[in-house]
């Protein structure tokens, strides 16, 4: 049985971080969620924050650390794609998804990161994806932010590994979400020859990896890159 820790999942009210919300609450742990709108899973403190928005995490924290006791966990997870080519990519097109995706999780972190050096434990997780280090056509923007998070994390191990931290990254490929459903059937089938396991991820395959990074039994693994893919991107 691995300790009950307090948990912050950022964007935990849909797809991925409503899953690994749901399995942190299904272990035993007190769960907070961010999110900008709607609610995280039954069993979790749903909490308003938008992490464009370093005021809205301070106080996000503040309310999180006053009902369930300082943050020992933190996945950043919260995200958002602006998919078009570069050629017709804007500025704001990229820097809106670096802001949220990249910059978003440096602002969570940076927060979090004074508690976890004060209790000398933390777990951090970056939520990153297999087109941060694979690349894809239309997401210039999306897989500079996800491979952005990878030398976040390494550095994070640097800097903090000394005072029992550790920051992981975790690289899922396709998971069954509203997103993939609402895609035509013949582009499922498409995506799917393209992945050795011939299947997409359910959202708990990858909610698993994030709560065992999470465990007591992965404390001597920090700065590693886990692929939730089915194969989809090896060796990158």
């Amino acid at each position: 049985m691995t300790t009950s820790r307090t948990v912050l999942v950022t964007g935990g009210n849909r797809g991925i971080g409503y899953a690994i919300a749901e399995e942190f609450v299904a272990q035993g742990h007190r769960v907070a969620v961010t999110a900008r709108s709607g609610e995280g899973p039954e069993g979790t403190l749903t909490v308003r924050a938008d992490v464009t928005d370093a005021e809205s995490i301070d106080r996000a924290f503040t309310e999180i650390e006053t009902a369930l006791g300082p943050i020992e966990v933190v996945v950043a997870n919260a995200g958002i794609t602006r998919d078009t080519l570069l050629l017709r990519m804007s500025e704001d097109e990229f820097t809106s998804v670096v802001d949220t995706n990249l910059t978003g999780a440096f602002r969570v972190v940076k927060r979090a990161s004074k508690g976890l050096l004060k209790a000398r434990f933390g777990r951090v997780i970056l939520i990153s994806s297999v087109v941060g280090l694979y690349g894809s056509a239309g997401q210039v923007n999306y897989s500079s932010s996800k491979a952005g998070l990878v030398g976040m994390a390494r550095s994070l191990t640097r800097e903090l590994g000394a005072r029992g931290i550790t920051a992981n990254v975790v690289a899922p490929g396709f998971i069954r979400t509203d997103m993939t459903d609402e895609l035509p059937e013949a582009q499922q089938e498409e995506y799917r020859k393209s992945i050795p396991a011939g299947r997409f991820a359910e959202p708990s395959e990858v909610a698993k990896v994030v709560t065992w990074l999470a465990s007591d039994d992965a404390g001597y693994i920090s700065g590693a890159v886990i692929p939730v893919d089915g194969g989809l991107g090896m060796g990158h």
